[in-house]
């Protein structure tokens, strides 16, 4: 049995039809402040970095870093 942690930063923006268009990076850097990440997020936007099928990403909605921990409970044999 192993345990396995993992760290992603969601960037959550709203596109041009008012929808939620989510971005999840792996590995954000330890001690990353919440300006760097605004700063990135408006960066993104006024330089029009991706489309989506909603159009062009027009403002910011959310952003966190999520930790999830999984524990395995069964390794199957010769694997």
């Amino acid at each position: 049995m192993a345990v396995s942690t993992k760290k992603v930063l969601r960037l959550s923006f709203s596109n041009a039809s008012g929808n939620a268009v989510t971005i999840t990076l792996p590995q954000p850097k330890e001690g990353i402040t919440a300006a760097e990440i605004e700063a990135a997020m408006d960066l993104i936007i006024a330089r029009n970095i991706f489309l989506s099928p909603g159009g062009e990403l027009v403002s910011k909605r959310d952003a966190g870093i999520i930790n999830t921990t999984t524990e395995d409970l069964y390794d199957p044999a010769g694997a």
